[in-house]
């Protein structure tokens, strides 16, 4: 079992354009979690705004044994999360998870890809 029950992601921002071929190249914000238990693992988002109350939670599974890509510009339920806007956001998971995050600003033809791995919180590891 490897991985944290908490990660934090301090950094997050959709650009507002886009150049490229639809959907491959949309700016956007992604959380790639790995599960290697042997369990599904429920995950919940928040995510959280400098200038309002934070958005969430909501809610992912991520099967046994494998990796799951979450898009933020995908999240719809409670709400969408806005582009042009910075946020954070934080994972939490009902079993051992990890996290990295990236991003893809495809705002001008010479794109820029970011990605790193979260904060892990103090939750359980393995």
């Amino acid at each position: 079992m490897t991985g944290k029950t908490t990660w934090a992601i301090p950094e997050g921002y959709i650009p507002e354009g886009s150049t490229g071929p639809e959907p491959e190249m949309i700016s956007h914000e992604t959380v790639c979690i790995l599960n290697t238990t042997d369990g599904d693992a429920t995950v919940e988002l928040t995510v959280y705004f400098t200038d309002r109350e934070p958005a969430g939670p909501y809610e992912e599974t991520v099967p046994a044994g494998r990796t799951k890509h979450v898009r933020f510009n995908d999240l719809e339920d409670p709400e969408e999360i806005p582009t042009g806007t910075p946020f954070a956001s934080v994972v939490e998971s009902d079993v051992p998870v990890v996290c990295q995050h990236t991003r893809l600003d495809s705002r001008q033809a010479e794109n820029a890809l970011l990605s790193t791995i979260a904060y892990p919180g103090t939750g359980e590891s393995g």
